[in-house]
């Protein structure tokens, strides 16, 4: 009986051994490093995506601190005059129109 018990337990040793071989062996293929660089990469973007996010969201806070602290300074609403229906982080003052058709390219075109 004991001899059954060492023998169990030396099959299972060993089978367990060749997969965490197999395993290993299968890292060090190029597919292998590919894959955990691929993850590791995966990682790193998600990173720098939580990041930005959280500067966003600071930006965010702040822009409504300093505009609230004009409003208590001034009594002035930034935006533009009484205006409520701001959002912070949005842009209030909007770009000028692009005029199309009056650059080189456009006159050498014939346009």
């Amino acid at each position: 009986m004991r001899r059954l018990f060492w023998l169990g337990l030396g099959v299972a040793a060993g089978v367990a051994i060749a997969r965490k071989a197999n395993d290993v062996a299968r890292q060090a293929t190029p597919a292998g490093v590919a894959g955990n660089l691929g993850a590791a990469i995966h990682e790193l973007a998600s990173a720098v995506g939580s990041f930005g996010a959280d500067v966003r969201a600071g930006m965010v806070e702040r822009e409504q601190e300093l505009y609230d602290e004009v409003e208590r300074r001034t009594g002035i609403a930034p935006g533009g005059a009484g205006r409520r229906d701001w959002v912070p982080g949005e842009v209030v003052a909007a770009r000028p129109p692009v005029r199309r058709g009056t650059g080189a390219r456009a006159r050498r075109a014939g346009g």
